[in-house]
């Protein structure tokens, strides 16, 4: 009896904040309406003109509706909570359709709601929810990095493949996804995995559930879960109530690319090649040099008092200029403000000889060679600002992998040319998920989870996420 309300203890814990996240939403959403409903009204009827009855009608229930209109659009999903964009899509999705829908209503009806107080108040009510969606999710995302609103998961699958899952969710915990056992086949059995206990092998999933306490199962790509045995297993965990993830063996393919469909009665997963030629990429060099010119207008009084000052402090050139590798192995001269002394390069040699450097990328956290401005430079990327100088002049991209050196690709294998196939990034996936402190294989595989699911929305979150990086200064040396 203690062990079953121990049990039930945990899986309350683990799923509570499901249920405080809906309410907290609920709340700002109503919030929300009468704000943006007090907004409206104020600025359409707020000067001693009569108020016709719809309006005062549509002010006054604006809040529930609103509520009733974005649960019908599936934005209280708890799958959507804390990562990805459906969260908001379905917000702005619930604006769009509320503003067309009494926009139709009125003129079905004959009813005389005021165009002025419809597009005063619905758009503002659209982005406020969305700002507010956003500041919720931040907290969320607090909260998960100390540990707390996390989903209990039950990894099944081989040990290397179940080890890396663990690695994944340690370094993103805002996924909210806390790996608390493992389930590997008989021959992978051990004490743990990477600190994970192994509570069973492939059949004791579901007694593994219930002793953990878990409320998620992520079933690795193994052969010993044919279609036959998921389908059994899904069965089983319907009784308990118990949500069920299967990774394919396309891990870092997802998105748009990906689509379930229906052939000779089996689903099978239709995998689109990435659009790397054609109008797109012609459209993300546009966004690219249109973005960077602008950058480079407002930027421009800053750019010289970093350059000034440099000069003025140490002896030797303003900018450091370095032969880069681009898209399909083309040198270009990759621009960036000095941050070390003059002779840097000579010292390389003697410092890979004395602190060692089996990776293809060598990176001191206390790099002697860099200046003191440079060390400042360098914690908030300012010295990078040059290169959107390369991004106009069509070198670089402002999103893609790292710009590597011509040394660093000789020791490429064959799968890490890939990173080629696109123009190197002022910022990348690398630049948002740790910077410096990530090892080289982790960059690697950042950079081809970027090339494999590029997109300009895609785009625009990175740059999003490099603001709150540099401005954290955190991985920077």
């Amino acid at each position: 009896m203690g062990t079953r309300a121990a049990i039930g203890a945990r899986y309350s814990g683990s799923t509570a904040w499901v249920s405080n996240y809906v309410r907290q939403a609920v709340i700002a959403d109503f919030l929300c309406a009468i704000t943006a409903g007090f907004v409206g009204f104020t600025a359409r009827f707020g000067q001693g003109i009569a108020t016709p009855w719809p309006n005062v009608a549509l002010a006054v229930s604006l809040p529930f509706i609103w509520v009733l209109w974005v649960t019908a659009a599936r934005a209280y999903d708890p799958r959507f909570f804390g990562t990805g964009s459906d969260e908001y899509r379905r917000v702005l999705n619930a604006g769009v359709s509320l503003t067309a829908a009494v926009a139709i209503a009125s003129y079905a009806t004959k009813a005389e709601v005021a165009r002025g107080y419809v597009v005063a108040a619905l758009p503002l009510l659209t982005l406020l929810d969305l700002a507010v969606r956003y500041h919720l999710r931040q907290r969320l995302h607090r909260r998960r990095s100390e540990g707390e609103c996390m989903r209990r998961v039950i990894a099944v699958g081989h040990q290397e493949s179940v080890a890396e899952l663990i690695r994944e969710f340690g370094r993103t915990p805002y996924h909210g996804m806390e790996i608390v056992a493992a389930c590997l086949p008989m021959s992978d059995q051990d004490d743990d995995v990477d600190g994970v206990p192994i509570f069973g092998d492939m059949g004791d999933v579901v007694s593994v559930v219930r002793r953990a306490g878990a409320d998620t199962v992520a079933v690795l790509a193994c052969p010993e879960f044919d279609g036959v045995a998921l389908r059994r297993l899904g069965w089983a965990l319907e009784k308990t109530d118990t949500e069920l993830f299967v990774a394919s063996a396309l891990m870092d393919v997802a998105g748009p690319r990906t689509t379930i469909r229906p052939i000779a009665g089996l689903p099978l997963l239709h995998v689109e090649h990435p659009e790397l030629t054609g109008a797109r990429r012609l459209f993300k060099g546009v966004f690219d040099k249109v973005v960077a010119g602008l950058a480079l207008l407002l930027l421009a009084p800053v750019m010289f008092a970093i350059a000034s000052f440099i000069r003025l402090t140490h002896q030797g050139p303003m900018l450091f200029v370095q032969v880069r590798i681009g898209r399909d192995g083309k040198e270009f001269r990759m621009l960036k403000f000095r941050t070390m002394v003059v002779d840097a390069e000579r010292l390389h040699a003697e410092l890979v000889r004395r602190h060692g450097g089996d990776s293809v990328i060598f990176k001191m956290r206390d790099d002697p060679r860099i200046t003191r401005i440079g060390r400042w430079l360098r914690r908030y990327s300012l010295d990078e600002l040059p290169q959107l100088i390369n991004v106009l002049r069509g070198d670089m991209s402002l999103v893609g992998p790292r710009p590597p050196l011509p040394k660093e690709v000789e020791q490429y294998g064959p799968d890490v040319y890939r990173r080629l196939a696109v123009k190197p990034g002022l910022t990348g996936l690398w630049q948002v998920s740790g910077r410096s402190d990530l090892p080289w294989e982790e960059a690697v595989r950042l950079d081809l989870r970027y090339i494999e699911n590029w997109s300009l929305i895609l785009d625009m979150q990175i740059l999003w996420k490099t603001v709150a990086a540099v401005t954290r200064a955190s991985g920077a040396y």
